[in-house]
């Protein structure tokens, strides 16, 4: 029986990715030996992550006043990192807390100066994202996270703002085109629509990269890095190279623009299912759902169901659909690989669900 994979991440990958990866751990590109185990100083390697900028660039659009870097740590590293090279004492930055991830990284970044929050949903149990704030013109950076994987919302819009605009990009990147001028920092962590787990990606307009002017740890700073061209140390080869692999894939199928096209279509399908059925409510305010993680839980009076409908899932080959530990519920993750076949299956047991009951 054919799986289908609705885990948040680490997250599907396209299917010929994983096979052309699979051959590489064998014996890359010809040359009798893994990916696993050549230098990265060697021509091959190298080779590989200048594609991956070079494809990064390409699909964002991103111009030659951009720095692509590929790090360690994740995002959660870089929720202290941002802070520690942009902010400098006596300075503040702001924060738009939509959940679980913007919370730590609010929290990180309180280690290195002032931080306002703007706006929060908290109110809510993060179930829509805030609108309608004044952004002081004071501020070093304003930090967002652009779609929440938990709680299933997603910013449709990105704020106007004339200072650095720093966004958590890790569960929504490459799923749809950006103004990349607008933003100052762009990082994500690769397990949703990139690679797999290990390296996380950085963008970074050049002209702050040494905006403290202070001396920083070699690691954490972002010119390290840059200077280096991500090999400073030796770099997660496997996982960019997987992501190079991703990133030739996205190109290969159209595209940000395609891909948007093809995430409201699998998104719409869901949804419309939520919407309909008697069994089921939706979590996120309509206007802030995700295109990524959906998020719905069974219907008031019937809770008592959720165990027996994660069996069916489960039954049907639809993995990964419980809901965070946190929120409880259910969550469908239809990131870009995942093809609409998967979300139809989903769809169908729903439906049979609601005949049987």
């Amino acid at each position: 029986m054919k799986k289908h994979n609705f885990y948040a991440g680490p997250a599907i990958l396209p299917a010929s990715v994983m096979a052309e990866a699979a051959k590489a751990v064998v014996d890359f590109e010809g040359i009798g030996l893994s990916i696993l185990e050549i230098s990265h100083r060697s021509k091959e390697v190298v080779a590989v992550l200048e594609e991956a900028q070079s494809l990064v660039k390409e699909l964002l659009g991103l111009s030659d006043d951009y720095a692509v870097l590929f790090l360690t740590g994740g995002a959660s590293t870089q929720f202290f990192t941002v802070a520690h090279n942009l902010l400098t004492a006596g300075k503040k930055a702001a924060y738009v807390d939509t959940g679980s991830w913007s919370t730590k990284a609010i929290k990180e970044a309180k280690a290195f100066g002032q931080i306002d929050v703007l706006a929060s949903s908290k109110d809510k149990n993060f179930s829509y994202i805030p609108k309608k704030y004044d952004i002081p013109s004071d501020l070093t950076y304003l930090h967002i996270t652009s779609n929440n994987t938990i709680f299933g919302t997603q910013m449709q819009e990105f704020p106007d703002t004339q200072v650095p605009l720093v966004c958590d990009m890790s569960s929504d990147i490459f799923s749809r085109p950006l103004d990349t001028e607008r933003f100052g920092i762009i990082y994500a962590g690769a397990q949703k629509n990139l690679g797999p787990a290990g390296v996380t990606l950085a963008i970074i307009r050049k002209d702050i990269l040494d905006m403290t002017q202070r001396e920083l740890p070699t690691m954490l700073n972002y010119n390290t890095h840059f200077q280096k061209n991500s090999s400073f140390n030796t770099p997660p080869v496997f996982p960019i190279y997987v992501s190079m692999l991703t990133l030739r894939w996205l190109k290969a199928n159209g595209g940000l623009a395609a891909m948007q096209a093809k995430n409201e279509d699998k998104a719409g399908l869901l949804y419309n299912e939520i919407d309909s059925n008697s069994l089921f409510k939706g979590v996120a305010a309509e206007e802030d759902r995700s295109l990524m993680n959906v998020t719905f839980v069974m219907a008031e009076g019937k809770e008592d169901l959720a165990e027996e409908f994660l069996a069916d899932c489960t039954a049907a080959g639809c993995i990964g659909v419980k809901g965070h530990r946190s929120v409880g519920g259910f969550r469908a993750s239809i990131y870009n690989a995942m093809p609409k076949e998967g979300v139809e299956t989903l769809v169908g047991v729903m439906k049979a669900f609601a005949a049987k009951h």
